[in-house]
């Protein structure tokens, strides 16, 4: 009897499903973001029914400038998930394209806002002017963030930690970027539609 005969055989290891962790972070950072914007947004609107009248009379916004934003944070929505789907198919050169116009907009985003707000001149120490400015500075922090991790997440997948069989850290990013323009989409019917 040989020695090859002696040594047992032994099935393969069970393969274990891949956890998310990196998923659930993010839900649970969405979740922070989500619950904090509401709750700026719920004070805003309580604070305006109070003061229906006189609310943004001396200060109106225009609408042009919130609905061209609405319009680059849509229009980015494709951009981030085309993103996901590219890597999804090992295409990195759409992937690191539609990472880089999301980022783009991201920042013509912010453009936008910070000129929207030199537009209107709403002084702090007006009646609106301190939820106003706390439901918009929130959703910066917020559209920040998201920017930030829309980078670090295309460095990553520039350096091949994502691929079609690990693509949830692009994944993820667009949960956040998603998460960012629905908010926004509150805050567009909220402040500057139903003013």
């Amino acid at each position: 009897m040989s020695v090859a005969n002696m040594i047992p055989v032994t099935a393969p290891a069970p393969v274990l499903p891949r956890r998310r962790q990196l998923l659930f972070a993010t839900g649970l950072a969405v979740g922070f973001w989500v619950i904090l914007n509401m709750t700026l947004v719920g004070e805003y609107l309580q604070k305006r029914g109070g003061d229906r009248v006189a609310w943004l009379k001396e200060h109106p916004i225009p609408l042009t400038q919130p609905n061209m934003q609405m319009g680059t944070l849509v229009f980015s929505v494709f951009m981030v998930q085309w993103a996901v789907h590219a890597i999804r198919k090992d295409d990195r050169g759409h992937a690191y394209l539609a990472l880089g116009i999301t980022l783009v907009l991201g920042l013509a985003f912010i453009n936008q806002t910070w000129f929207l707000l030199t537009q209107i001149g709403l002084p702090m120490g007006s009646a609106e002017g301190p939820t106003f400015y706390a439901v918009i500075g929130t959703h910066l922090a917020m559209m920040a963030c998201g920017l930030i991790y829309v980078a670090l997440m295309g460095l990553r997948a520039l350096g091949g930690s994502f691929s079609s069989r690990h693509p949830d850290g692009l994944s993820a990013a667009a949960l956040f970027w998603h998460a960012t323009v629905a908010m926004y989409s509150v805050i567009w019917l909220a402040v500057y539609i139903a003013k």
